[in-house]
């Protein structure tokens, strides 16, 4: 069996093999998106093609909508070139059950996928005629937080968003200024209303995608390529919105037993590939079965009937409260946390790690000790059940293969949302201590102690990608296991004050000494980072 349009034809072989196939008639759906596209996608990975395309592929089913989703990506074209057309973007999804069973189904509700580049100027082309299409009513996006992003640090832009400020809406290449540009088309077209919807995983996403889209703008009328009555168009919510979301779905990386499982159903071609850009990408995508996706609702030129799926439609407020419930007490920290030990500790498994006594006992630390106090109820789901539901089914499923390599990449982008915040809460609030916090200042000094990237038997480890990587590392540079005195208040100070990393100086907070003697404690010698949780967590 294949996974392509024609190999679909023998429905009941892929029955037989226990997966499900789609209930529509996909060549009328991609007819009906090449007439009338209503919605765009960028970032092609697997969140979107086991989440987001599924939530399209449910309204299909129930007849609620006729078209279906085009992909784009501004970043590993790889992906397709590789994953999207030869299974004519199609995606076989997995989900993971926790008793070890998986349910199969074949999701088809993409109708093409595009590489939004220069050096593809057919797709590029399809695109700037999709975003003329009054048609069109939204455009999402999950290409990650560092995705948004325009400044390094310092708040200088980055070579090549500069470099898109001077080149224009013709020749840019990074994700927000091909949105700019994109809308600029639409604009010119007569400018019919769209939605601008950021489904990442991370803190105010709708508004940080305002905001470099308005940059790129404000930057392009500087140099005149784009009109005052464009910057003032996006700038009107009315015509352009922003919405806000909140998104919650593990989606590892393929794992090897699905691949098999699939081949002993009699499933072809499910290898997984590396893109040049380092994906690690599959035909399938392996996910655990809960999620979360709350939407604020506000699209002017209408939307798919997304609660029809399950998601929750709402207003802001809600977005950000359950947004807040999730990333910054929940579900966020407890990951980060685990990220940064299970590395150091040589586990490759978050469900492993989950056994593990110490690791268990820092999540729940910081979740129901230290989070709940301060957690934001959201109204329309409950932070205990929330909460329960993470640490008792889905971080312990031993079938979900996520590991905390995977989820240690970027964490600096991550500790100022996943801790800064709940260490505020704690600021301002007179009957709390913030210097009796044990579990988020245990995160933080093993986050430190992770970049030195040196295990807890002293042996080299290779540290996730963070753009913040090097520098951070560099700062560190004089610190050494087997000599805790070289984490000084002097070396660390820098770091621990940086309110861009922590949301808030620590240094003034009163944890810099807490998180310091922790991080001296962890550098006593190769295992001593076992030791200072067993200390700290017994």
């Amino acid at each position: 069996m294949k996974l392509s349009h024609e190999g679909l034809a023998d429905r009941a072989l892929w029955k037989t093999a226990g997966i499900r196939l789609p209930g529509f008639d996909r060549e009328a759906m991609c007819t009906e998106t090449e007439k009338a596209p209503a919605w765009v996608h960028f970032g092609a990975g697997n969140i979107f093609r086991g989440f987001i395309a599924k939530l399209q592929q449910d309204l299909l089913e129930q007849g609620l909508i006729r078209g279906g989703i085009i992909a784009a990506d501004t970043f590993d074209y790889d992906i397709i070139d590789e994953i999207y057309r030869p299974y004519d973007s199609m995606t076989l999804m997995v989900s993971l059950l926790p008793d070890g069973r998986m349910e199969k189904e074949v999701i088809a509700s993409v109708a093409q996928g595009l590489r939004a580049g220069a050096a593809f100027p057919e797709d590029l082309a399809r695109l700037r005629e999709i975003f003329r299409s009054p048609s069109l009513q939204m455009v999402s996006y999950t290409i990650t937080e560092k995705g948004y992003a325009l400044t390094n640090m310092q708040g200088e832009f980055f070579p090549f968003v500069q470099s898109d400020f001077e080149k224009g809406p013709d020749g840019c290449t990074h994700a927000m200024s091909m949105t700019a540009a994109l809308l600029w088309e639409r604009f010119l077209a007569g400018g019919a209303p769209i939605a601008v919807v950021s489904m990442d995983n991370c803190s105010h996403n709708g508004e940080k995608l305002r905001a470099s889209v308005m940059t790129v703008v404000e930057q392009w009328q500087k140099r005149g390529f784009v009109s005052a009555e464009f910057a003032a168009w996006v700038q009107n919510e009315a015509q352009v919105s922003f919405p806000w979301s909140m998104i919650d779905k593990i989606t590892p990386r393929p794992a090897k037993a699905v691949e098999e499982a699939l081949a002993a159903a009699g499933v072809e071609g499910m290898a997984p590939t590396v893109t040049s850009k380092n994906t690690y990408i599959a035909p399938f995508v392996n996910a655990e079965r809960p999620q979360y996706l709350v939407v604020e609702d506000r699209f002017p030129n209408g939307r798919p009937p997304l609660e029809k799926a399950g998601v929750y439609m709402t207003d802001r407020d809600t977005v950000n409260r359950t947004e807040k419930m999730k990333v910054t007490t929940c579900l966020n920290p407890l990951h980060t946390a685990l990220a940064v030990y299970g590395c150091l500790l040589g586990y490759d498994s978050i469900a492993a790690e989950m056994q593990d006594p110490q690791l268990k006992k820092l999540v729940e630390r910081i979740g129901y000790d230290e989070g709940i106090p301060v957690v934001v109820d959201p109204g329309i789901l409950s932070p205990m059940d929330f909460i329960h539901e993470v640490i008792d089914q889905r971080l312990p499923n031993p079938f979900i293969p996520d590991t905390p390599q995977r989820i240690a990449t970027d964490t600096s982008q991550k500790v100022p949302i996943r801790f800064g915040e709940t260490i505020k809460s704690y600021l301002a609030r007179p009957e709390l201590d913030v210097t009796g916090l044990t579990g988020i200042p245990l995160a933080i000094a093993g986050w430190l102690r992770y970049l030195l990237a040196v295990d807890d038997e002293g042996k080299p480890m290779e540290c996730s990608a963070d753009p913040m990587l090097k520098e951070l590392q560099g700062q560190l540079a004089a610190v050494k296991l087997g000599d805790p005195a070289s984490a000084s208040d002097e070396v660390l100070a820098p770091i621990l004050s940086n309110t861009a990393l922590f949301a808030v100086d620590l240094c003034r907070a009163g944890l810099a000494g807490n998180i310091g003697g922790m991080l001296q404690e962890m550098l006593a010698g190769p295992g001593a980072v076992r030791s200072t949780l067993v200390k700290y967590l017994g």
